[in-house]
């Protein structure tokens, strides 16, 4: 395993639980020393790993898509014919591709595995999407077997995606459906995000209200004065409700920690998936407006609508003589 972050770490323990023996290499060497244990062997060059692995060798990388292809260019030369490379970060599919391609004329075997589980992922199990040589992904079956989360109790369902783990096609698949993972995961979070700001501001008929021309009145005031418990109504919804879901349990849960959620600031950030979710979207003339509608969200979050913000300013001044109403106002 290269890259001991949050993901890494915990993916190494699972396995070394499972019985697989691991060597772990990091860019910190901290992290590596804190991995270190019986199973887990610590490599502090990437030539120590390769050499401590028995041939064929399977390296699997776990760090940012922005990283893999320099890690690459260090690592190829020192692969033989036979090993294989598994990138299980959020790469870009079609540079799944084109690596598979090119580490493919050297006889290295490439997997891209889209890996889903998060932190919590060590005691789940991790939800793998798997892209690639067919026979690599048949040679390690027991490492997704370990990795994933195993059948549900009482399921009849058959196959390895029963289990938690799908070879899904030719190298970018893996990839290619973790990037819709991604995409649907955008839409379901910004669902929930602003069902639970409706109820937050339901209590809209309470307060005092500006009386202007630049302000609209809020006519159905009498039918908003409720101060709802939003983190009870997130347990509440975990149980039973239709709309329950991990994603729910893991809301309810912050809304435990802090109700207010004075912590977070609301940026929201993006790593790439949603935007290449449309990109894939538009190149198959397939509608997503709820996908769009959430990525451009996290745009707004950041504060890249100011600009726009500010012209709709200028324009109202402009033609109508409206000044800025202050914030809060």
């Amino acid at each position: 395993m290269i890259g001991l972050g949050r993901m890494g770490a915990n993916m190494v323990k699972r396995l070394s639980r499972a019985g697989i023996r691991c060597v772990v290499n990091d860019r910190n060497g901290d992290a590596v020393r804190a991995l270190a244990g019986p199973g887990i062997d610590p490599a502090f060059s990437l030539e120590e790993l390769v050499r401590k692995l028995p041939a064929p060798r399977a390296l699997w990388l776990m760090v940012p898509a922005a990283f893999v292809d320099d890690l690459l260019a260090q690592l190829s030369p020192l692969l033989a014919a036979g090993d294989v490379v598994i990138d299980g970060g959020n790469s870009f599919y079609r540079d799944d591709i084109r690596r598979a391609e090119e580490l493919g004329q050297r006889g290295v075997r490439y997997l891209d595995v889209g890996t889903s589980g998060g932190v919590a992922g060590f005691e789940r199990g991790y939800c793998l999407m798997i892209g690639g040589d067919t026979a690599a992904a048949h040679d390690l079956d027991a490492i997704f077997a370990a990795l994933a989360p195993g059948p549900d109790t009482g399921s009849s369902a058959t196959g390895t995606a029963a289990r938690g783990y799908l070879h899904c096609g030719p190298p970018g698949a893996g990839h290619f459906v973790k990037m819709i993972h991604n995409g649907i995961e955008y839409g379901v979070m910004a669902a929930y995000a602003e069902g639970l700001n409706i109820l937050h501001s339901a209590d809209i008929g309470l307060r005092e209200h500006t009386k202007d021309a630049e302000t609209a009145p809020v006519a159905a005031a009498p039918f908003y004065k409720y101060r709802f418990d939003v983190p009870q109504i997130t347990e509440l919804w975990r149980h039973g409700s239709v709309i329950s879901s991990w994603l729910l349990d893991l809301t309810a849960r912050a809304l435990r920690d802090d109700a207010t959620l004075a912590a977070f600031a609301g940026r929201v950030s993006d790593s790439g998936e949603g935007r290449w979710t449309l990109d894939a979207a538009i190149d198959e003339g397939v509608p997503a407006p709820v996908i769009s509608a959430a990525l451009f969200s996290r745009f707004s979050s950041r504060g890249n609508a100011g600009y726009a913000d500010k012209i709709l300013s200028a324009m109202r001044k402009q033609f109508g003589g409206h000044d800025e109403q202050k914030k809060g106002s």
